[in-house]
């Protein structure tokens, strides 16, 4: 499965560099293109010319060639990888990227990169079992990224201990699997829904909600990296997909959009409903902009389809339906009654309980519930942290 895939290779200053070209060769040796971008510190343990000579390509360390002025794009290089890995990752690389310290190509690339990010850590045992390792790892976790175990052994200290990279056909067959996980969704559509509705009340004002969009987007490119063919039906947000193979419909209200979503439900294999939908609309629209008489002003709401409920009514046997529920108190008493009522094979609680979690911010915090009862509870991470894991969720149910 690493067959053409395309994968940035970030080496820094370890003694473990060395298993860096063995690496560059098995993934090229599986049909993988390699660029490697290596820290100044890493030069001082491997050789650019070394690395150039595995992967026939030029090594790539600072933002621009010195005799040539030729500018290395950090944001091109993000877009161009199917994978990044930084192995080995030193604890001074792992502490920048957790807290976004931009100061060399490898980390800016880092930053701008779309695709999946594996770190392979590798560093004496007492550099990682300190608190700040354990807490920058954690973070590079909540963010999304996959860590990649180091082993126990003999390190360079002479001292016995966890901290040596992992060997790198170990890394390889890691990718291979997590690469293979998209045979499973190749060929699969998928519906997700996101963002808020707009419901007019006239021409300059409008019912919503503080929806970003961000988690139904974040599931939406998720799905698409694990070879799925996305539908994203949205309400209106000031975002864009990672992914280019995400198909985005742009809808405004909830009829509109519950429109849209009984159209491509009827071909989809799963469907996400992550939209934040508004539950009533006024009655009458004005074409008129309202104007202040200093009278209370009396709007009639009358409710909005329930689109959930509504798919859930014509669902396939094979299809599989997941819903969200937001909830500010009796959490898991609603939503295992919204996952009855509205026949869906799961559903996605959060609570605005949760600090840090749900609308506007890049971090929410979930618990899935299936028509068992059955729930996996997840802490707080990044939300496309949480988008891999009801993408994985997903995968299962299709075993």
């Amino acid at each position: 499965m690493l067959i053409n895939k395309r994968i940035i290779l970030g080496i820094t200053g370890s003694i473990a560099a060395y298993k860096a070209a063995y690496l560059a060769r098995a993934l090229i040796k599986n049909g993988a293109e390699v660029q490697i971008i290596i820290t100044p510190s890493g030069k001082e343990f491997i050789t650019p010319v070394t690395l150039s000579a595995l992967t026939g390509k030029p090594v790539i360390c600072d933002f621009f060639t010195a005799n040539t002025g030729e500018w290395h794009s950090h944001v091109d290089l993000g877009l161009w990888a199917d994978a990044m890995i930084i192995a080995p990752a030193t604890a001074s690389t792992i502490a920048k990227m957790a807290n976004g310290v931009a100061d060399n190509m490898l980390v800016t690339t880092y930053l701008s990169a779309k695709a999946p990010v594996f770190v392979a850590p590798a560093m004496d045992l007492d550099m990682f079992r300190h608190p700040s390792t354990i807490n920058n790892i954690n973070k590079l976790r909540s963010y999304g990224n996959y860590i990649i175990e180091p082993t126990t052994g003999k390190l360079a200290s002479g001292l016995d201990g966890k901290g040596r990279m992992e060997e790198p056909e170990k890394i390889v067959a890691l990718l291979d699997d997590f690469f293979s996980k998209g045979r499973l969704l190749a060929g699969k559509k998928v519906l997700v829904t996101a963002g808020p509705t707009y419901e007019k009340i006239d021409p300059v004002r409008f019912i919503g909600n503080y929806s970003s969009g961000k988690m139904g987007y974040a599931i939406a490119d998720a799905f698409a990296a694990c070879g799925a063919e996305v539908t994203l039906v949205s309400g209106p947000v000031n975002i864009e997909s990672a992914h280019h193979s995400v198909t985005r419909v742009n809808v405004e209200s909830a009829r509109q959009m519950c429109t849209a979503a009984e159209e491509y439900f009827a071909v989809a294999d799963i469907a996400v409903m992550c939209a934040a939908v508004a539950d009533f609309a006024p009655r009458d629209y004005s074409a008129g902009k309202i104007k202040r008489t200093g009278e209370d002003l009396m709007l009639q709401l009358v409710p909005n389809p329930d689109i959930a409920a509504k798919l859930g009514r014509v669902k396939r046997k094979e299809q599989i339906l997941a819903g969200f529920a937001l909830e500010s108190e009796n959490g898991e008493e609603n939503a295992v009654r919204k996952l009855k009522n509205k026949n869906l094979d799961f559903i996605i609680l959060n609570t605005l309980a949760d600090k840090g979690a749900c609308f506007g911010g890049d971090n929410n915090k979930v618990t899935i519930i299936n028509q068992l009862g059955e729930q996996e509870v997840y802490p707080l991470k990044s939300k496309a942290a949480v988008a891999q894991d009801i993408v994985v969720y997903t995968i299962n149910l299709i075993k």
